[in-house]
C-alpha cells in the first residue's frame, strides 16, 4: 500500500513526461471574407 501511494505521490510531483511535437504559430494561409454587413 505504502508503495503504491508513494509511486502515485512520485507521478504527480515529478515534471511532465508529455513528449508534444514543438509546433509554434502558424500563419493564415486562407482568404478572408469580404461579404459581411459588419465590416468595417
Amino acid at each position: 500500500m505504502v508503495v503504491y501511494v508513494s509511486e502515485a505521490a512520485g507521478r504527480i510531483f515529478s515534471p511532465s513526461d508529455n513528449t508534444y511535437p514543438v509546433i509554434g504559430v502558424q500563419p493564415f494561409d486562407g482568404i478572408p471574407y469580404h461579404g459581411s454587413e459588419w465590416e468595417d
